[in-house]
């Protein structure tokens, strides 16, 4: 969790597809929508359709999404990595099928494995992505499919389809997928859902592959082979494979996919396809036409890139979280596993039926209705009859625990199980608790509050585990990846993690030379 926008962190705030504010600002979409119906040229087709969203609404609406996007989930701070970014995106965008938009691409400060793009020409990639990416071309192949998808219209043609859904998606797009209202019940069986692809990445079948293509042929456009389109959607399938290990290794059901995989077209499917499309365009030019792929520029652009949680957003550790600017750590029950995003942060049960979900109160809640931890339950939270106890967590921080019934501004009524603590600094903090069902709260209850009672103010102790991690470009040493595997801070399945952030996971998958530089985590 992050603390620049404290609307990131309102009370009922990030725990799905919706925010406190998000209803305005669907409605003030929805207007603009309705007043543009009409007819438009498809860049790619070169066919007229009826649309929603003409060009100037795309721009119009994409500059304000992006605006929001950027206080949900910043930008990275590296002007050097996002200038290379940004090289590479202007240079596809340049040879596609839309030049006159103005292309902005972003790198946004997030683990999460996700690239997405908004109407208007706004191009994203996280951190996250770049890390297991092997090449600049690699790298090209993910932009290219995503300005596929603008050139294409695909936002507009959604909208225009089911325009409800369409605002559901720029909607999403701004403030990043999960579920939706409480700090309660909803919030388990979500965690680990990335920023805005949850929605943004839903388009169909058609969509996708046809996204696919373009990226392909933008590829061969500024010399890149093709084939990398193919290496693209295969790390996707990798990151597939990898997950369901993870799963299988720690005793959880499979995750069917998300991020940049959910919601497309198998990944089998897209191999089949993009694999005849990158043929094809390869016999169009020959091979003599292809350039550097330039893995040696890539690796030296994101040498020093941060890896998983930066200390802004807070780090995890194990069952630990730290979050150093905002002075505090918790702890998780034993079995229990941490997801954080910008936000909250979620300790969930390893059966993924009970969750306790702490939100920073942003400041102007507090402004609202006071400090007062009985008025933030009455007139931030809305509960209306219960019980209160007073408690005073770790480091002595007096805090408020309250069980009851809450009724949300529909009037509709719902119970509500929360803690409200005074931390450091002043910050006051929520601490929900959110369980499937009564019998998962009866298995569960010492755990939340164990979990609970592990809130407290930062120690040197806490410091000192958690640090934070870096990508790093070494030469391969003569012992592969099970000696690199011994020298990182990477703990669950790293010598597999190592091999998939450099291209060689799975079956048939070469692993680079002693000697040849590759990534690691230190």
């Amino acid at each position: 969790m992050t603390t620049s926008d404290p609307r990131r962190a309102a009370v009922t705030g990030r725990t799905g597809h919706t925010t406190r504010w998000l209803p305005a600002l669907l409605a003030a979409f929805a207007l603009s929508l309705a007043a543009c119906g009409t007819q438009v040229r498809n860049p790619v087709t070169g066919q007229t359709e009826r649309t929603v969203m003409d060009e100037r609404a795309e721009i119009a609406e994409g500059a304000k999404a992006h605006a929001e996007i950027l206080k949900e989930t910043p930008a990275v701070k590296d002007a050097a990595l996002a200038a290379y970014v940004d090289g590479i995106g202007q240079k596809l965008a340049a040879q596609s099928h839309n030049t006159r938009l103005k292309w902005t691409f972003t790198v946004l400060d997030s683990p999460e494995i996700n690239a997405f793009a908004l109407p208007g020409g706004y191009v994203y990639v996280t951190r996250g992505i770049m890390a297991y990416l092997d090449s600049e071309a690699d790298l090209a192949g993910v932009i290219g499919h995503e300005i596929g998808h603008v050139t294409a219209r695909h936002g507009a043609q959604r909208a225009t389809k089911q325009q409800h859904a369409g605002l559901l998606v720029l909607g999403a797009a701004v403030l990043g997928a999960v579920l939706g209202g409480d700090a309660g019940a909803r919030a388990a069986g979500e965690i680990g859902q990335t920023v805005a692809a949850g929605h943004v990445a839903k388009y169909g079948r058609e969509q996708e592959l046809q996204a696919d293509q373009l990226g392909a042929e933008y590829l061969s456009r500024v010399r890149y082979n093709p084939q990398n389109m193919v290496d693209v959607i295969q790390v996707l399938k990798s990151q597939e494979l990898f997950a369901a290990e993870q799963a299988r290794a720690a005793g959880r059901a499979v995750p069917e996919g998300g991020g940049w995989l959910a919601s497309h077209p198998s990944n089998d499917e897209r191999l089949q396809s993009i694999r005849a499309t990158a043929q094809k365009l390869a016999g169009a030019s020959g091979a003599a036409a292809w350039g550097d792929e330039g893995r040696a520029r890539y690796l030296k652009a994101v040498e020093g890139m941060a890896f998983g949680d930066s200390p802004e957003q807070g780090l995890v550790r194990g069952r630990l979280f730290v979050h150093e600017s905002l002075g505090i750590a918790l702890t998780a029950p034993a079995g229990w596993r941490i997801a954080n995003d910008a936000s909250q942060l979620v300790l969930m049960s390893a059966e993924r039926d009970a969750a306790l979900v702490m939100k920073l109160i942003p400041d102007e809640v507090v402004k609202k209705v006071g400090s007062d931890h009985a008025a933030i339950l009455k007139d931030a939270l809305g509960a209306t009859q219960g019980t209160t106890e007073k408690l005073t967590l770790g480091g002595g921080l007096p805090a408020t625990h309250f069980v009851g019934q809450r009724r949300n501004a529909q009037g509709q009524t719902g119970p509500l199980t929360a803690t409200i603590v005074s931390g450091p600094a002043n910050h006051l903090y929520l601490l929900g608790w959110a369980t499937k069902d009564a019998q998962a709260l009866a298995r569960t209850r010492t755990a939340l509050r164990e979990a609970e009672r592990s809130f407290r103010p930062l120690t040197a102790a806490d410091r000192a585990a958690a640090k934070p991690w870096k990508v790093k470009v070494v030469p391969m040493p003569a012992g592969g990846f099970a000696e690199l595997a011994r020298r990182t801070p990477l703990t669950e399945l790293a010598e597999q993690q190592l091999r998939l952030m450099n291209g060689a996971y799975g079956e048939g998958a070469q692993a680079p030379r002693a000697g040849q530089p590759v990534k690691v985590v230190e």
